[in-house]
This record gives C-alpha cells, structure tokens and sequence, in this order.
C-alpha cells in the first residue's frame, strides 16, 4: 500500500492520461512517474534516506506533486509547508521536524534561510535557478536515474507530517502513513463519494493541508486528474470549470463563499460539475442552501474531518436538505464514542466530546501518533486506540451527529454551559450578517461572557443593540452576546479557520484601552 507503487502501477494502466494540469504544464501519468523516479533517485543519491524529513516548502502547482510522488518512492517523509505561514511560523515547524533538505520556490528563498538558521546541515533545493548553496531542482531530475526505485520495506510507513492549524496552541506535527492515506484517500473517498477514476478535481485548497493532501490519494490511487490552482481567483476557477470539464471539487467555506457568485452568474459554464465536498469548519446553512438551490443536480457532501484522523462523519447528498445542520453520520468503518470531561460515556442524545477508533493507530485512518510528542500521544490516544477528537457533538435516535463546539471553545457562564457554536449560527442566521465568531471572556458577575465578533454584509447596517435583540429572540437569555465587536473581516490562520486566539487578544486589548 506504498504511494509510489500505486502510482506505478497507475501510470503502467492509464500511461496517457493526464494526471496534473497545473498553468501551462500538463504532465501524463508516464511523465509523472518518470520524472519522480529520477528525483527519488537523485534526491537518495545526495544523502536522503528512509525517515529523514524533507520540507516542502511550495505552493499549489506541478512541482509540489513531483517532489511529493518523488520523497514517497525514497521512503522519506515529506512536511508540507503552507507558504502563507509567516517565517517565524516556517522556523517553528523546521525546528520541530528537523528537516534534512529543503525544497522551496525561489518566492520564498529567504524565508527558508532565515527559517532554518537554527538547523545543522540542510540541503537546499530550489525550483528555479540555484544561488549559493542550493541545487536546481531541474538538475537533480536531470541528472537522477529513470529507473523505478527499489520497492520500500513494510516497515517504513511514514509518509507524511501535517502540522495542525494551532487555533488552541502551539501546531503540533500529526505523523500520515502510506496506510492512512490509501485507506482514507484511495478507498474511503472512492466508496464514499461514488468517485470513479475519470474525475477531473480542480484543487484550490493548499495542498500543504489534509483537505488538499488528500487529492494525492485520489490521484496516485484512483488516476483521477488534478487541475491545481494557486490561490483563490472566482473567475479563473469558473474559467478552469469550463476549459477542463471539472466534475468534482473539495472546498472549505470560506473559498465557497468566495467563489459561489461567479458560479451562479456563470452556472451555464459549470455543468460539467457532479460532485463537490466541503470540509474544515462547519457549514453555515444559509451558505448550503444557496448551493443547493443554483446547482441543485450537483452532489453536495459536507464532512467532519481532521488532520489527524480523516474522515469521521458525511453527510450525503439525499440529507443535505432534510438535516442541512448536521455533520452527518459516520463513514462505514469508523467507530465513535461520546464522552464527558471525565471520558466517561454521555447518554444517548446528549452532547460529548467524540472519540474515534479505526484500527490500529497509523493502520487505517488515524494517526500513528506526533511527532517526538509522546505526551500529546499520551493525551490523545485512551483506552486502547480511541483517539481524542476536542469535537463536542451529539447523535440522534437516527444516528444522525450534529457539531456542538470545540471542547476549548465552550463557554461557562454563571454555571451554565455555552456552546459558542450555537451562537455564531444563531448570529450568522441574521440577513444583515455575513460571518460572526464567539469567544468567552472574563466576566466579574458570572465568571465568563459572551463575546461576539462580526462581519456585517455588504451595504449592512448593524448595531450592538439589535444584534442582541436578534440573540435574545432566537436562544435562551443567558446565552446572548454581552459584548458585540463589529470588523472588517475576521482573523483566519492559514486553513482558513477563524483564529480565536487572535480575537481573545483583541478583546483584551479593548479592555485594556478601556481600563486606562
């Protein structure tokens, strides 16, 4: 179940058909394999060796899938880096996984230097014309052999170290075997979306997270063909929709939310869309349901997923309408528990934080732990294999699951439990609002308040008053914001999720400013 011998064996099926469309570059399957090959094999002949960690340090295009396709055939692991980390951020992670090599876009030579000032002796490689101490990347595929590396020993499984976004602390580095993503890429997508081995899947998400890593799995399992994209431009996805017949697209929100009015004005042009998946946070309804409605015969799956288990629950295409706020059920082979702060078991229907067990850890599609952290593995993994998820959801009599809030998320006030998720939705359900994040904060009288911050619709005019007249409307009394902040755009990390951590801070400071 190695990455580069399901690519093999793909080019040696489907040798012609093209596997990456990224710009002006179109690479076959044949070419694909071929040009990995002789990478791997100049990359071991400069010194890289099975387990070493090499960085990838690349945006969205062709280059990354060869290096990717290349480091899977050495038995070395790769660590994907998102080019829209600031360098102290690169420098954390480089510091953590110790990379032996460094492959990086010219865009980004100096802060890869900077980034790896602290490391011992690094190999640098560049995609584009080398300077001092860095080797072209197009001379080391040059000069490598065409012949198909030896096959990798069982042993070495480790193929990938994905960071986690850091939204409740510090990222940490979630170790990806060849397994896991066979298993959760290759199989468990195919059978679960109806994906067949045509797909055309235009990618927007980076590629330096699960959501887009995962297109790896589908390519090298399943010889579906990757049209990539660097960045997110609405006209130039629609245009690609159109030019290469895109059938299948996997999104967050927020890059929905961006592109959708392009596609409705356009929707003639994007017919050739059958299937979309969204992942990464939950998916506001009213977004869903305007989906839904202009493209109402393409199949919309929306999923819970992280990047140290996969896929947990789906939501399929005949459920979107009749349960639109939930998460889903749990992907066939998928086990989940739902526990208390004291892990034990809730009742049924009530809301727990979820475990999920699928096999051995590393083995089917969680994790086989992070790297050099045993105590966060210790954290993680309980009662033999059942990992911690920090999701609180609950389940139906139908066995339905609805996302509640992030465990660290929860708010407590007065005694009282408040699921910050509830009240952004009730907050997002307001026409004149277009996002909306909780936080809770400290209170004097009930220990913590309610925080809210806002993004109001184009053209909208909101105030603090009415928004919390809306609130007091719609959910319990002690549950309505007791503080409304009104911004431009709320702080996301590199995911795309909402940093929390960066409205506690301004919060704080408004208090502050206040104080004084």
């Amino acid at each position: 179940m190695k990455l580069g011998e399901m690519l093999r064996e793909t080019a040696l099926r489907v040798p012609d058909r093209i596997a990456v469309v990224a710009d002006d570059t179109r690479l076959s399957f044949a070419e694909l394999d071929r040009r990995s090959n002789r990478l791997a094999n100049a990359l071991m002949a400069v010194g890289l060796q099975p387990g070493d960690r090499i960085a990838l340090y690349l945006p969205n295009g062709a280059a990354l899938i060869v290096a990717i396709a290349a480091v899977v055939k050495t038995g070395a692991v790769f660590v994907p880096i998102s080019t829209r980390l600031s360098t102290d951020e690169v420098q954390f992670i480089f510091n953590d996984c110790q990379p032996q090599m460094v492959v990086f876009a010219p865009a980004f030579r100096d802060a890869a230097w900077a980034a790896a000032a602290d490391l011992g002796t690094v190999t640098f490689i560049v995609t584009g014309p080398a300077e001092d101490g860095e080797t072209a990347i197009d001379r080391l595929i040059d000069d490598g052999d065409p012949a198909a590396p030896s096959p990798l020993h069982h042993d070495h499984d480790d193929c990938a170290i994905g960071y986690t976004s850091g939204t409740t602390g510090k990222p940490k580095g979630a170790i990806t075997t060849h397994r896991n993503i066979a298993m959760v890429h290759g199989l468990m997508n195919t059978a679960e979306w109806n994906m067949s081995e045509y797909e055309r899947i235009l990618v927007m998400a980076p590629m330096a997270h699960r959501a887009g890593l995962g297109r790896i799995g589908n390519l090298f399992y399943r010889g579906a063909t990757l049209v990539i994209m660097e960045g997110v431009n609405a006209v130039r996805a629609v245009d690609l929709i159109r030019n290469e017949a895109i059938t299948f697209m996997a999104l967050v929100p927020t890059i929905l939310r961006l592109i959708l009015p392009e596609m409705m004005r356009r929707a003639t042009e994007c017919v050739s869309l059958r299937t979309v998946v969204v992942t990464g946070e939950v998916f506001p309804v009213p977004l869903k349901m305007e989906f839904l409605t202009a493209f109402p015969n393409v199949q919309l799956h929306s999923f819970l997923a992280q990047t140290e288990i996969g896929i947990i629950f789906n939501l399929r295409p005949q459920e979107q309408r009749s349960h639109p706020d939930a998460c889903g059920r749990p992907v066939p082979g998928v086990e989940v528990r739902f526990v208390d702060a004291a892990l034990k078991d809730v009742p049924p229907g009530d809301p727990g934080e979820v475990l999920v067990r699928c096999g051995a850890p590393g083995e089917m599609t969680t994790t086989r732990g992070y790297f050099q952290r045993p105590d966060a593995d210790a954290e993680a993994f309980i009662d033999g294999g059942w990992m911690r998820t920090g999701d609180i959801c609950r389940m139906d009599t139908d066995g339905m699951v609805y996302f509640v809030d992030r465990a660290k998320d929860m708010i407590v006030s007065g005694g009282l439990n408040i699921y910050s998720k509830e009240v952004e939705q009730c907050l997002i359900a307001h026409p004149a609002v277009n996002d909306a994040a909780v936080i809770g904060v400290p209170d004097c009288k009930f220990g913590e308040a309610v925080s809210a911050f806002i993004e109001a619709a184009d053209g909208a005019q909101l105030d603090k008053d009415g928004v919390i007249a809306h609130c007091a409307a719609k959910i319990a009394g002690y549950k309505k914001p007791k503080h409304v902040t009104f911004v431009d755009a709320l702080p996301r990390n590199n995911s795309g999720k909402v940093n929390k951590g960066q409205l506690r801070a301004a919060h704080q400071a408004a208090e502050g400013e206040h104080d004084g």
